[in-house]
């Protein structure tokens, strides 16, 4: 593609375009080692969903073995691993206390600064890489500069539109760190994939990964999908707390898991949802729609669900008798009366199964932008050991633009930051002459 009218243009030994983590870190790394690195990002500072992820409490990674840990990362898990077992969790452990930053491991394993804050560490991250130690180069910051792919072809400059205009930069290696297409707003918007796509580079299609699902109707009700009006008014945003989910798909993969989740206004999200979304994804893809069971009690057998469903209430109505007898009420009663017809809400043996499996059909993920993160990207085939470009030398890709997912947990971003140290030490390698 062509950019005409650049009006200022200029050579730098390395350009990184996207001021996440994983540029971030691919800066930190050449930086390190002796080379001038410009870093580019269309947003007026970096780092942003970086904090927005840090809202709740910032979780860098997670303290599992290291065996169990590189499980997370689905059919990527061998090019992930091999990332890991160079840089990983405990390596995101050593490198914020590096910064200043102590850690704990939480009661789910999962590992946070001790003020649980993104801030602080990203503010001396910054202030690292701006004014490194002795043999360090500071590293450059454009922020406002949007890329717009290659000038004339990919073998030409890289082109940015800028404050003061269109700007051509020239790079001896570029490492693209653009991140998927969720939350467009706060830069990863997948405008990257089709200038790839006409640089001969392969990439699949983006999907929403760690996200929400819009649920199919009740034939209860009547409605063809989504929630009732009833339901979507008094519940939505409302939690499942202490519930559980299991799930096989149509190619035999098993999903089972405790935890919480929220009813939104159209559907499910949260956690527990996350936690299954691939499989209820490419369910979906496969065959339109995928159905969970929900377990509401999942600390009791079918069987003391059974005896206490069908213990004499007398005049109590049943939502009083589900209430005393089994704890059920709000928005675990209205679920129930959601998905079940009189005749079943009326029937011991068949409550009894619903309570402990309660199918739920979902039918749609919801829009990518809406997701904590996304799937595909830059396939693991058209890149070398190096996260170099196979059929362009001196392009190294990071983050998660590549084509691979992890739950949230502190696997997201671990992966992020060990991307960006093996493509900083791949341009190291490239610029020195050396093999990947």
């Amino acid at each position: 593609m062509t950019h005409p009218g650049a009006i200022s243009s200029f050579n730098v030994d390395v350009s990184i375009i996207g001021g996440g983590p994983a540029g971030l870190m691919a800066a930190e790394v050449m930086s390190r080692a002796g080379l001038a690195v410009h870093l580019f990002d269309a947003m007026p500072s970096v780092g942003r969903k970086f904090l927005l992820a840090g809202k709740g409490g910032m979780n860098l990674t997670h303290a599992e073995p290291l065996d169990t840990f590189v499980t997370r990362y689905g059919g990527a898990q061998d090019r992930v691993q091999a990332l890991l077992q160079h840089w990983g969790p405990q390596a995101v452990r050593d490198w914020a206390t590096g910064l200043g930053i102590q850690t704990f491991v939480g009661t789910s394993n999962r590992v946070f600064p001790t003020d649980m804050k993104a801030a602080p560490l990203l503010r001396a991250w910054l202030h690292r890489l701006r004014h490194p130690d002795e043999g360090g180069v500071p590293v450059v910051f454009h922020m406002r500069h949007r890329w717009l792919g290659w000038n004339a072809s990919p073998d030409g400059p890289l082109v940015f539109e800028a404050p003061s205009g269109r700007v051509e930069v020239h790079a001896r290696a570029t490492v693209l760190a653009l991140g998927g297409a969720s939350w467009a707003r706060l830069g990863s918007d997948g405008a990257w994939v089709p200038w790839l796509q006409a640089a001969g580079v392969a990439v699949n299609p983006l999907r929403p990964s760690n996200c929400g699902f819009d649920v199919a109707g009740s034939a209860a009700h009547g409605v063809a999908q989504g929630w009732s009006a009833h339901f979507s008014e008094r519940f939505a945003g409302q939690p499942f707390k202490s519930v559980a989910i299991h799930t096989t798909d149509s190619l035999g993969q098993h999903f089972q898991r405790k935890g919480e989740f929220v009813a939104t206004a159209t559907g499910v999200e949260g956690s527990l949802i996350y936690a299954a979304s691939s499989l209820l994804r490419d369910e979906i893809a496969r065959n339109g729609q995928a159905t969970f069971e929900l377990d509401l009690l999942p600390d009791r057998s079918t069987e003391q669900v059974l005896t206490h469903v069908s213990h004499p209430r007398g005049s109590r109505s049943l939502s009083s008798h589900l209430k005393s007898r089994l704890g059920l009420d709000g928005i675990k009663m209205g679920i129930l009366h959601e998905r079940l017809d009189k005749d079943t809400m009326n029937d011991p043996a068949r409550l009894a199964t619903a309570i402990k499996a309660l199918p739920i059909t979902v039918q749609a993920a919801r829009p990518i932008d809406e997701a904590i993160s996304s799937a595909g990207g830059v396939r693991w085939e058209a890149l070398n050991n190096d996260l170099m470009v196979e059929a362009r030398a001196g392009l190294f890709c990071a983050g998660e633009m590549l084509d691979w997912e992890a739950p949230t947990g502190g696997y997201l971003l671990t992966a992020c930051l060990a991307s960006g140290v093996a493509a900083g030490e791949g341009v190291r390698r490239w610029i020195a002459g050396l093999p990947a």
